[in-house]
């Protein structure tokens, strides 16, 4: 189908069609990480290493709320794919509308549930106290301003769904430009502006949060997109709502239970001191750039996976998933290689301290072999989730991380090996989650999409 709007990613060369798909995704998560840097690089060298700590500590609580916010924003990729790749822009649009209705809902919920509970779980996760207050305060700000970022993010999914990653990148490369603008103004105060120190931060990835929304808005409904917004007609219709929400709940359960993963890793990392928080902080954040490559690619799969199963070729799907393992295997294997021979090099943009630098060489060594295993589970989870079976992705989750991962990094972290078996738990768990997707993948059951438009063949 081919329209004003939108990409037709159901015919033409696979390959050209990842690469035009992922990459804008791939540069906005690039932008996104270099403005984590910059943060960093400000706050570790102005306030101090316990800054960088204190946003470690923060990150899973975040990354919690985000990973709800992506759950459900899933679901209208996968809604909007499979009927943009039918030709039905009518309910292409009904699902937009349903999903901003939830989206409000559901954002203002979450948001008054992250400012209630945020203090609890930094307890909870035994927060260094010298670290305690910065990243409550930290977490207050970002809480306050998540709904925003929840609109931000199903603006970028309805766009994904119809094959559009040039435009959210866009909207992204004005906030992360804002962002990184505000973050030294507000950290040291300049002329009129006063000094908010580490808080600073924090107020400027909100107000940057909120100028990408207003500029995303603003340009759907003037270019007359047939993806625009408007408030006043929002509704919710049950039949909709309950498609959003059966393909949703399981995705959103899944990255729920990622992100509590987070929660419990940094936990037992927490219990070996200030200096191991903060090697886990600084190592996440280069970690983060390996990942970033095949998590653009997954979701181009996903969202390929989800045209061509409602425009009913099958046999197409299958080609996506060859081309996404071999363009996420060869991006992979090359970073890691390069975090495994230079890891101190990139540790000390962060951090100087010899005890912080030996744990996360630990880290990035013992991880660096092991990315490749976590990458290839994007693209079969990416087919997987495309076919909206999100129930199957959610229990390899739960089999990986959670049966795997979470227990056995409690039993080796309490052995000789310490700290270094929560790595080798990680590592372990990335194994089983890229076995366990795999084998769904080959066993075929995802060509029978959970939500189909029009009738597979193939």
């Amino acid at each position: 189908m081919n329209g004003k709007f939108g990409t037709d990613l159901t015919t033409g060369s696979i390959p050209k069609h990842l690469v035009r798909f992922s990459l804008p995704m791939f540069i906005g998560n690039l932008l996104q990480t270099a403005l984590g840097f910059t943060d960093a690089i400000w706050v570790g060298n102005i306030v101090g290493p316990n800054a960088v700590g204190a946003t470690q500590v923060s990150f899973p609580i975040q990354f919690l709320l985000i990973a709800l916010s992506n759950g459900a924003t899933l679901a209208t990729t996968i809604l909007v794919s499979q009927y943009y790749g039918a030709g039905d822009h009518e309910k292409v649009k009904k699902t937009v509308n349903n999903s901003f209705s939830v989206a409000l809902i559901f954002g203002a919920l979450l948001t008054a549930m992250g400012l209630l509970l945020c203090d609890d779980i930094l307890i909870w996760m035994n927060t260094p106290p010298e670290i305690f207050p910065m990243a409550s305060s930290y977490l207050k700000i970002i809480i306050s301003g998540f709904i925003v970022t929840f609109l931000v993010n199903l603006i970028m999914s309805i766009l994904r769904g119809i094959g559009d990653t040039m435009t959210p990148l866009i909207f992204m490369a004005i906030a992360v430009g804002i962002n990184i603008v505000l973050d030294p103004i507000l950290i040291i105060g300049i002329g009129p502006i006063p000094k908010m120190g580490f808080n600073g931060s924090a107020v400027a990835t909100v107000i940057s949060q909120v100028i990408g929304l207003v500029t995303a808005l603003i340009y759907l409904n003037r270019k007359n997109h047939f993806i625009s917004i408007d408030f006043k007609s929002l509704k919710l219709e049950r039949a909709h709502v309950i498609k959003l929400f059966r393909i949703g709940f399981p995705s959103m359960l899944q990255q729920s239970l990622i992100s509590i993963n987070s929660v419990f890793i940094t936990g037992m990392v927490n219990r070996f001191g200030a200096d191991a928080t903060t090697a886990f902080g600084a190592s996440g954040r280069i970690e983060s750039i390996v990942f970033m490559p095949a998590m653009s690619i997954g979701l181009a799969v996903s969202a390929m996976t989800g045209q061509n199963l409602g425009a009913g070729n099958v046999k197409r799907v299958r080609e996506v998933f060859k081309w996404g393992a071999i363009m996420t295997a060869g991006i992979t294997l090359t970073l890691s290689a390069i975090i495994v021979l230079f890891p101190k090099l990139l540790l000390s943009m962060f951090v100087r301290k010899l005890e912080i630098l030996e744990i996360g060489i630990g880290y990035l060594r013992t991880l660096g072999f092991a990315y490749i295993l976590f990458a290839l589970m994007f693209v079969s989870n990416g087919v997987i989730n495309g076919s909206g079976r999100t129930l199957v992705t959610m229990a390899i989750t739960v089999l990986s991380i959670w049966l795997i991962r979470i227990p056995l990094a409690a039993l080796l972290s309490s052995t000789s090996l310490g700290i270094n078996g929560i790595w080798l738990a990680v590592v372990i768990g990335f194994a089983v989650g890229l076995a366990a997707s795999v084998v769904y993948y080959f066993a075929g059951r995802w060509k029978k999409a959970a939500f189909k438009p029009r009738q597979s063949t193939g």
